[in-house]
C-alpha cells in the first residue's frame, strides 16, 4: 500500500510539474501552414496572427514557420519531425490536418498540438475555429442587397468544417432579404484549385450572377480574378482583399486568429490545456475575431437604407441575436 501511495503521489506531481515547466521555460513553437504565408487569405491571416502574438511574447517563445504543407501524406511526417526535435507546441492550420494531428498527438502526449478548423479530440490537442456561419450570413445580406439581377453565387474549395457552415449562413442571410433570389453554389473540391474557382466564377457571371462570395484559400484568388476580368462584384474572405481588385471587391471578412492564440497559450501556461473535454476556441463577431471589411461600392448599388440594414445585421450578429443555420 505504501508503494502504491508513493506511485500515485508521483503521478499527481508530474502533471503540474510539466505544466510548470511550460509556464517557466521558453516554448518552442512550430506553425505548419498548408499554403503560402502571403496568400491574402487563410494562411496569411494565421501567419499575421501568429506574428502579432510572437512580437508581444518574444521573450516567451521561439517560433518556426513552415509553408506549403498541403497534402495529407506530407503533414504527418512534418508533425512528427517537430515533435522529435523537442518542440513544445505544434500548430496544424487547416481541416486536412485533422487526422494527422490526432494521430501524432497520441504518439507524443507531452507536446501541445493546436488544430485549426479541424475535427477530432485528444487530451493534448486544442482546436480553434471561426464562426463562419455568422460571417457567411452577413455576406449573404450584403450580396442580396447589392445584386441588380437577383442572382448571386458562392464558391468554396473542400466541403467540411467552417466552409460548409459559412455557405449555409450565406444562403440564409441572402434569403432573409429576398426569398426569391437565385443562389448558385460550387465546391471545387480543392482549396487550392485557383483555376477551377476562376472558371466557376466566370460561368456564374456569364449566367447573370453579379455578386459572388468565396470561402477562402487559393479558390478565393481565382474568384477575385474572375470578378476583375468580368468587372463584377466579389466578396472576400479571411483577409482584406481590396488590393486584389479595387473596383470589384465590394467588401469581405477578416479573421483575427491572434484572439484564439492568446486564449490557447494562456491555457498551455496554466496547465489547463492538458485536459479532457476542452471547448473549441472560436473567433466570432462578438469577440472581435471576425469583422467585416469596409464597403467599397464603387458602382453605387447600395442605398443608405441598405447600408443601415447591413450595419444592423452586423451589430445583431455581435450580440448573438440572429438565429443561424446549424450544419
Amino acid at each position: 500500500m505504501k508503494k502504491l501511495l508513493v506511485l500515485l503521489l508521483v503521478v499527481a506531481v508530474l502533471l503540474p510539474c510539466f505544466a510548470s515547466a511550460l509556464a517557466d521555460d521558453v516554448l518552442k513553437v512550430a506553425l505548419v501552414l498548408p499554403g503560402k504565408k502571403d496568400d491574402v487569405s487563410f494562411n496569411q491571416a494565421m501567419y499575421r496572427g501568429m506574428m502579432e502574438y510572437y512580437e508581444a511574447h518574444s521573450d516567451e517563445i521561439e517560433l518556426q514557420v513552415v509553408e506549403n504543407v498541403y497534402d495529407v501524406s506530407d503533414i504527418e511526417p512534418t508533425l512528427i519531425e517537430f515533435a522529435e526535435e523537442g518542440y513544445d507546441v505544434v500548430i496544424g492550420h487547416g481541416y486536412q490536418f485533422s487526422e494527422p494531428v490526432i494521430t501524432v498527438a497520441g504518439m507524443y502526449p507531452d507536446v501541445a498540438f493546436l488544430l485549426g478548423c479541424g475535427v477530432g479530440d485528444a487530451v493534448n490537442v486544442m482546436k480553434y475555429d471561426v464562426q463562419l456561419e455568422a460571417g457567411g450570413y452577413l455576406m449573404g445580406v450584403v450580396a442580396a442587397l447589392t445584386t441588380q439581377t437577383g442572382k448571386i453565387g458562392v464558391i468554396g474549395g473542400g466541403m467540411g468544417s467552417e466552409i460548409t457552415r459559412g455557405h449555409e449562413g450565406y444562403k440564409a442571410g441572402a434569403l432573409s432579404i429576398n426569398p426569391d433570389l437565385e443562389i448558385q453554389e460550387v465546391y471545387t473540391g480543392d482549396w487550392n484549385d485557383t483555376t477551377g474557382a476562376y472558371e466557376a466564377a466566370v460561368g456564374m457571371y456569364d449566367s447573370g450572377v453579379d455578386v459572388i462570395w468565396h470561402s477562402g484559400d487559393g479558390i478565393g484568388l481565382g474568384t477575385v480574378q474572375a470578378a476583375v476580368d468580368k468587372d463584377q462584384y466579389v466578396l472576400g474572405n479571411v483577409e482584406d482583399q481590396l488590393a486584389l481588385g479595387e473596383k470589384d471587391v465590394l467588401s469581405g471578412l477578416q479573421y483575427e486568429w491572434g484572439k484564439s492564440l492568446e486564449t490557447i497559450f494562456a491555457a498551455i501556461k496554466d496547465g489547463s490545456f492538458f485536459s479532457e473535454g476542452k471547448e473549441t476556441v472560436m473567433i466570432n463577431v462578438a469577440n472581435g475575431g471576425l469583422s467585416m471589411t469596409q464597403i467599397n461600392d464603387v458602382k453605387g448599388y447600395l442605398t443608405d437604407e441598405d447600408l443601415s440594414i447591413i450595419n444592423d445585421v452586423y451589430q445583431k450578429l455581435g450580440e448573438d441575436a440572429i438565429e443561424l443555420p446549424e450544419v
